[in-house]
């Protein structure tokens, strides 16, 4: 999609960096972009090195917290999408997202933890 899809006073879901957004359009820039205005967050950003992934031990571990309510993030037309339906409260949506990834960080260490206990019967098995 392009900037000429959208129009200001547009309602839209947008990604930024890592976040997932609910906003609205503010402004078409010349850059390309569009200025989006936060009303709510629909994922919030992940935690960590992006470059490299589930790595706990890089030398900087970024820590990313979502855009605030009514903070205006620049974001490209490809990453936009228009949005239907009621927009959710900002502080509601903030603690929903941040939740959300909690439990999927939480089900990927419980994975981790399953998969080492499997590969130590192995371990007995071969040796």
């Amino acid at each position: 999609m392009s900037t000429h899809d959208f129009q200001p006073g547009a309602i839209v879901k947008a990604s930024y960096k890592t976040g997932e957004y609910i906003g609205e359009v503010v402004e078409l820039m010349n850059s390309g972009k569009l200025a989006v205005r936060v009303l709510a967050v629909a994922g919030h950003p992940v935690q960590g090195d992006l470059h490299h992934p589930m790595d706990p031990d890089v030398p900087y571990f970024h820590e990313r917290p979502a855009l605030a309510y009514q903070e205006i993030a620049l974001m490209p037309p490809h990453t936009v999408s228009a949005y239907h339906g009621t927009v959710p409260d900002y502080r509601t949506s903030l603690l929903q997202a941040l939740e959300r990834e909690q439990e999927r960080l939480d089900r990927m260490r419980r994975w981790a933890e399953r998969g080492l206990e499997e590969l130590e019967k192995r371990k007995r098995d071969y040796t």
